[in-house]
């Protein structure tokens, strides 16, 4: 669960990892449905990257505190530029969605620059009170398979 902490924030009480995060774990329609809205005068973009490709996952044994690749996940990821405001924008979520990659682009572009903050800061807090809802409501479903177990 994303908790929006202390810090630099970049967009009202968010900082600009846990921004991305929410953005990544959006649901599609909605973040696509924001960007569109804050797209409409962003101004000229200039797409650097719109792609699928495989990336490593990491993973560290807890065990002896190490780094290791799990396997490799697919990607979509996106890089755009605005010249008109000398701003750049980033966005990958797993899977092959590049809709919701070029998505989060604009959506970085935008805050990076300081454009419609607003709408976006509405849109991350209703995203980050429903992932937290769905994280509360995934948990209690694996509280109700927990089985107590005994040790001999």
């Amino acid at each position: 669960m994303i908790e929006p902490g202390a810090g630099d924030p970049v967009i009202g009480r968010y900082r600009h990892g846990e921004a991305l995060g929410i953005f990544a774990a959006s649901r599609p329609d909605a973040i696509k449905s924001c960007a569109e809205e804050v797209l409409a005068d962003l101004g000229e973009v200039s797409v650097l990257a719109n792609r699928t490709g495989l990336a490593m996952l990491p993973f560290t044994d807890t065990v002896r505190n190490t780094a290791f690749h799990l396997g490799e996940v697919l990607v979509a990821e996106a890089h755009i530029r605005v010249p008109g405001r000398g701003v750049e924008g980033y966005g990958a979520v797993t899977g092959r969605d590049l809709e919701h990659a070029m998505a989060i682009a604009v959506l970085d572009a935008a805050i990076a620059a300081g454009h419609r903050t607003d709408a976006i800061t509405v849109f991350l807090d209703g995203e980050w009170r429903r992932q937290q809802e769905d994280d509360r409501e995934r948990l209690r479903k694996v509280e109700a398979t927990r089985v107590e177990m005994e040790t001999f």
